[in-house]
C-alpha cells in the first residue's frame, strides 16, 4: 500500500475480501484437501511440518498498516505448527534492513516482508533468497523478481479503474457531468496508478469530464484541507473519487461544513467508518473500493505452504504461484452487509 501509510481491516474477514484471491492454502472446503498436481499434497488446516516464519511488517502508524500486522499474527495463530518471528516494524529502510538481516541470521524457514521501500529492501530480499530462505513479498514490490519467491498484493490501477466505472455508470445518462479527484501522495507510484486507472475508466464515458484534482497525504487533516480547496474552486460537480478512506474522514467534514450535497462520493481502501456511512446512506459517500489488508493473512498461508513444500488446494500446479493480485471490489449499500465485517478502524 502507500509507501508511507495504508489502511487495514480486522482479521476475521479474510474469506470475504481475500478469499476469492486465494481459496487458500487453508480453506475448510473439501477441495482444499485435494492434491495439487498429480501427487503433491495441498496445504490444509491439519497440522503439518513445523515452520518458522519471519515477518517484517510495517510500522503500524495508520489503520491499514495496523491491520496488516493484525492479519498476519491472527493467521499464524491458527496453525499450531507455525512459529511467527515478528520484528517491531519500521518505516525506516535502514532499520528494516537490519531487522530482516536478524531474521536471516536466525535461519527462519520463510520470510514475509512488507518493505517500507521496495527498491531499498531489494538487496536484503536477494540476500535471503541466496541463503535458501524463500521470501513472500507483500504488496510493495521489490525491484528484482530474484528477491522473492512469491508476491501478493493489491491492485492500485484496478482501484482507480473500478472507481471510475462505478462513477461512470451512475452518471452515464447525465449530460456534461463533472468529476473531481482527491488523490493520495503524488510522488508515490500507487497514487499514479490509481489516477491512471480512474482516467482510463472515464474514457468509456464521453459525457463525463474530470474538472479538478488535488493530492492529499492519506491523513484526516490533509483530506479536510484539500477537499475544502476543491469545494471552493468548484461550485458544482457530480462525483468525487477519494483515493483513501482515512483522508476521506476529513473530506467528509469539509463537505458537511460547506453544506454541499449535489454529488456522490466514492472512497478507497475499505475503512469501517466509510462502510458505516455507506450503510447509513445519510451522506454523499455511496461506495468505497477495497484494498484488502487480508493480503497479510494470505501471505502467511503462502509462507506456510512454502515451508511445508505444499501447493494450493484447488490448483493443479505442484507449487504456489509467483504472484497473486487481489481484486478491488466496489462496496455499496447493495452489498455492504457482505463486506462490513472487513472494515478496519
Amino acid at each position: 500500500m502507500p509507501e508511507t501509510s495504508r489502511r487495514g481491516l480486522l482479521f476475521g474477514a479474510t474469506a470475504l475480501s481475500a478469499g476469492a484471491l486465494l481459496t487458500a492454502c487453508t480453506s475448510n472446503e473439501p477441495r482444499s484437501a485435494e492434491p495439487a498436481g498429480n501427487s503433491q499434497p495441498a496445504a490444509d488446516d491439519k497440522p503439518g511440518k513445523p515452520v518458522t516464519i519471519g515477518f517484517a511488517g510495517p510500522q503500524a502508524d495508520h489503520g491499514w498498516l495496523n491491520a496488516i500486522n493484525v492479519n498476519a499474527k491472527s493467521r499464524a495463530e491458527k496453525y499450531s505448527e507455525v512459529t511467527l518471528e515478528i520484528t517491531e516494524g519500521s518505516n525506516d529502510t535502514a532499520a528494516q534492513i537490519g531487522q530482516v538481516k536478524t531474521l536471516i541470521n536466525k535461519k527462519v524457514d520463510v520470510l514475509v516482508i512488507l518493505p517500507a521501500d521496495g527498491k531499498a529492501l531489494t538487496q536484503v530480499g536477494l540476500e535471503a533468497m541466496k541463503a535458501g530462505i524463500p521470501v513472500v513479498n507483500l504488496d510493495r514490490i521489490f525491484a528484482s523478481p530474484q528477491a522473492y519467491r512469491c508476491w501478493v498484493g493489491g491492485d492500485n490501477y484496478g482501484m482507480g479503474l473500478n472507481a471510475g466505472h462505478y462513477i461512470g455508470e451512475q452518471l452515464k445518462d447525465k449530460a456534461d457531468a463533472k468529476v473531481v479527484e482527491l488523490a493520495g501522495i503524488d510522488n508515490l507510484e500507487l497514487t499514479k496508478q490509481r489516477s491512471q486507472g480512474f482516467k482510463d475508466a472515464l474514457k468509456n464515458y464521453p459525457n463525463i469530464k474530470l474538472v479538478a484534482r488535488q493530492a492529499a497525504e492519506f491523513t484526516v487533516e490533509s483530506g479536510q484541507a484539500k477537499m475544502a480547496q476543491l469545494l471552493q474552486a468548484q461550485k458544482q460537480f457530480d462525483a468525487l473519487w477519494n483515493h483513501d478512506d482515512d483522508q476521506g474522514v476529513g473530506a467528509l467534514r469539509a463537505i458537511q461544513q460547506a453544506g454541499r450535497d449535489e454529488f456522490i462520493m466514492v472512497g478507497g481502501a475499505g475503512a469501517k467508518s466509510a462502510m458505516d456511512a455507506i450503510k447509513a446512506d445519510n451522506s454523499v459517500l455511496k461506495a468505497t473500493v477495497l484494498y484488502p489488508p487480508t493480503m497479510a493473512a494470505s501471505a502467511i498461508d503462502l509462507a506456510r505452504a512454502l515451508g511445508q513444500g505444499k501447493g494450493i488446494g484447488g490448483l493443479s500446479e505442484m507449487e504456489i504461484p509467483t504472484s497473486l493480485t487481489l481484486y478491488s471490489a466496489v462496496v455499496t449499500k447493495d452489498n455492504i452487509d457482505q463486506y462490513l465485517p472487513t472494515g478496519f478502524n
